[in-house]
């Protein structure tokens, strides 16, 4: 149903399972958990974060909402789950300094037309200059390069389809990267067996590791980590919301609206300069 009648991608399914079965290993079968079993989720999971936990609990939530409709049950246990009062983390931000770090490592490495350091470098320029997430990136048919428009065709989240622009240094990067590219994969950045194409834990394994050679935490570094970058630094340099909203792929705004706490001074000075009553200050 999840596939089918919502659309929800593959790395959606596959966590909605592991909460199902993880449910399972306190509970035993969640098809006919009462609500005193599930009562006993709230002790077993105590120690997660309140994020982790309200995922768990949306899934098995959703699950006795389709056991209902399906006709495979009567009633809804899920009254008895916990309910966590997750408040939306703030992401993790990189400084302009630290993004420009981490190029001109990449840059440097590159420069020898080294296959792996211009791989490297073709991802960091489509990670921080197009907001693309891990999936998105790794998972690129080479057939998404673009010939003279500047925009890349991106598929993301439930098989959701949008342009995302490409950089002129990012087209520089994949012209370079192109030519050094094994042949024989349908993919623009193949794994080594060149039958599937880079994964998102190899990606996220190289980002670690030029961070480190760049003098950075690796802690602070991953691919996620660089999309908000590409979204905080478009919205500080006067990016609409709505576009930033286009761009990232997000199906509902809210999801986009967490960037605007990091540019709270600028709008502060666009209230005190723009607001009608700005022209009529008292005086001391």
């Amino acid at each position: 149903m999840l596939a089918a009648e919502r659309g929800a991608a593959a790395n959606t399914i596959a966590a909605y399972r592991r909460d199902l079965e993880g449910a399972e290993e306190v509970v035993g079968d969640v098809a006919v958990a009462s609500a005193e079993d599930l009562g006993r989720l709230g002790a077993a999971w105590s120690s997660l974060a309140p994020s982790s936990l309200a995922r768990k609990c949306s899934a098995l939530r959703q699950f006795y909402a389709f056991l209902q409709d399906e006709g495979l049950r009567d009633d809804d246990p899920s009254p008895a789950l916990p309910r966590p009062r997750a408040r939306r983390p703030l992401p993790k931000l990189l400084g302009h300094g630290e993004v420009d770090a981490l190029f001109a490592l990449a840059e440097a490495e590159a420069a020898g037309d080294k296959p792996e350091a211009v791989r490297m470098l073709a991802l960091l320029e489509l990670l921080y200059g197009s907001g693309l997430r891990a999936t998105e990136l790794v998972s690129l048919p080479a057939t998404a390069v673009p010939r003279d428009a500047p925009f890349l065709h991106v598929t993301g989240k439930g098989g959701q389809q949008r342009l995302v622009p490409v950089s002129g240094r990012a087209k520089d990067a994949l012209a370079r990267w192109l030519p050094l590219r094994p042949e024989g994969s349908k993919h623009l950045f193949p794994s080594r067996g060149k039958s599937g194409h880079l994964t998102r834990i190899r990606l996220y394994q190289m980002l670690k590791d030029l961070a480190l050679r760049a003098g950075l935490s690796p802690e602070k570094v991953s691919p996620h980590v660089l999309r908000h970058a590409f979204a905080t630094h478009l919205l500080e340099g006067g990016a609409d919301l709505r576009v930033l909203q286009t761009l990232l792929g997000h199906a509902d705004i809210s999801t986009t609206q967490i960037y605007t706490h990091v540019d709270a001074a600028r709008l502060v000075a666009l209230v005190n300069a723009r607001h009608p009553l700005a022209a009529h200050r008292t005086r001391d």
